[in-house]
């Protein structure tokens, strides 16, 4: 059975369930206040939240006096000339908040490559304690286009290229398994080294010593003090150590 099936079980199954308990089971859910993943931080020790103008007016502050987030993924830009309205603001409170963070940008799949390399790189200051970049891979919120893996895999190294110009340090690829299957399941050798990022709010992604993947986006209506509506919710797959990482320079193996 592949990825995309037993996911597909999985949320028939929770679809079911939230259906026997009925409406007001699901507005719970609905509202962050149940969910069906509960991260150990006793496994998990970092985590985090990535975050978009969709959040409003975050107090940051706040945020980070809860010290349940030790990192946010800020959105920065979408495509050939879209920036998100809050990420300046975002970018430089939750720095002097003091949070550990990092710019995502989200990859349409109907402008070139280079195009959206240089908004992002004409949108996010360049930062030695910032995150590596985050590259945004899902079909929800993205174009009609559909281009061969060919041609996708093409666009996003021309994206890549222009970006390690700037900053040589291994990306992050966030994926949902829709987008994985049709578009890197049989490329994974033609892209560059990444740390994958996997969106499952239903269970906890198959992960080996965190060789599969390296943070999980585990709810996507969570709340936090700080925060008005719901935030997605991620956890670091690793100690401190191995957090610190994703800010050093690519190895030659990358």
């Amino acid at each position: 059975m592949t990825i995309r099936a037993r996911l597909r079980l999985r949320v028939l199954f929770a679809a079911a369930a939230l259906t026997s308990l009925g409406v007001a089971a699901f507005a719970l859910f609905d509202s962050g206040i149940v969910r069906f993943n509960y991260p150990s931080r006793d496994r998990f020790p970092i985590q985090g939240i990535d975050v978009s103008h969709h959040q409003g007016r975050i107090d940051w502050p706040r945020v980070a006096a809860a010290k349940t987030v030790q990192f946010a993924y800020i959105k920065a830009t979408e495509g050939g000339d879209y920036r998100d309205a809050s990420f300046a603001r975002n970018w430089l409170e939750s720095r002097q908040a003091g949070i550990v963070r990092g710019a995502y940008h989200f990859f349409t799949l109907c402008r070139p490559g280079r195009d959206q390399a240089k908004n992002y790189l004409a949108t996010v200051p360049r930062e030695a304690d910032a995150l590596p970049i985050a590259v945004d891979l899902e079909f929800l919120g993205n174009c009609g286009a559909r281009p061969s893996p060919q041609a996708f895999v093409a666009e996003l190294l021309a994206f890549l290229d222009e970006i390690r110009k700037v900053d040589p340090r291994t990306p992050v690829f966030y994926v949902t398994y829709e987008f994985y299957d049709r578009y890197l399941k049989d490329n994974i050798r033609q892209v560059p080294a990444h740390h994958l990022w996997l969106r499952n709010i239903f269970y906890e992604p198959a992960q080996k010593s965190c060789e599969r993947w390296r943070l999980w986006q585990f709810a996507h209506r969570g709340r936090l003090e700080g925060i008005a509506g719901p935030v997605d919710l991620n956890v670091f797959c690793g100690d401190r150590a191995a957090f610190a990482g994703l800010l050093a320079p690519a190895t030659a193996s990358n």
